[in-house]
């Protein structure tokens, strides 16, 4: 049961996660001709680095929390079905182990992540109407990342309709609370609840802080296997 008094789901469900920043700090030092960490040669290297591991990178707790949470609850209707895709700027949906290298990473950084910038937009409606068809009509698919805003919403609900939801326990939260709950809640194998987009309240006041939890992302991580 969620912090709402909703109960929890069951049935199938596959989650879409928001991309991080990539015009920001973290960016810009990643695709660095400077950098030498690990993950940044490895971008620079033919094979590239998955998807997820990168994006985690750029947005730390967030969508490490979405990533871990997606991972850890995803029940997919059958196993040709991903149950976990990030959304990209420039190439719609994808699972978080697709490789990117730094060509790509520099190209979906010149992309605007906007409902009215047509190469986001037929990118995110093409892959998610074939999503549409592979998943049927009894799959729930829960969007981790902003509903204040149309830039993800208005294309997914376009194509997805009811069967588009959100953790109702979103309302009110700013991202690094997001990321701290959904950690949480894979710590302690709690799932939240869902409630169609259609309609809902996607604005509302700020929760208590969570009460800091010495280790919650370390044991989340480990339990998710990333």
């Amino acid at each position: 049961m969620s912090a709402s008094g909703a109960i929890a789901p069951s049935g199938p469900r596959i989650f879409l996660l928001s991309p991080a920043n990539l015009g920001g700090e973290r960016a810009a030092l990643l695709v660095s001709p400077h950098a030498a960490f690990p993950l940044a040669q490895r971008v620079r290297a033919r094979g590239g680095a998955p998807l997820g591991e990168v994006m985690s990178f750029l947005s730390g707790l967030y969508f490490r929390g979405k990533l871990a949470y997606g991972l850890t609850f995803a029940a997919p209707p059958s196993p040709r079905c991903p149950g976990v895709l990030v959304i990209t700027p420039d190439r719609g949906l994808l699972p978080p182990e697709t490789p990117v290298t730094l060509r790509a990473l520099l190209a979906a950084g010149r992309v605007r992540i906007s409902e009215k910038n047509a190469t986001y937009r037929r990118a995110l409606e093409a892959s998610a109407r074939g999503l549409s068809r592979r998943i049927g009509r009894d799959c729930e698919v829960v969007l981790l990342g902003s509903i204040a805003s149309d830039k993800y919403t208005a294309v997914l609900s376009d194509v997805f309709g009811p069967r588009l939801r959100f953790p109702i326990d979103f309302v009110g939260r700013g991202d690094m609370s997001r990321g701290g709950l959904l950690l949480r809640c894979v710590a302690a194998q709690h799932e939240l609840a869902y409630v169609p987009l259609d309609g809902a309240v996607r604005h509302g006041q700020r929760p208590p802080r969570l009460t800091p939890l010495p280790g919650v992302l370390a044991a989340a991580v480990a339990r998710a296997r990333l």
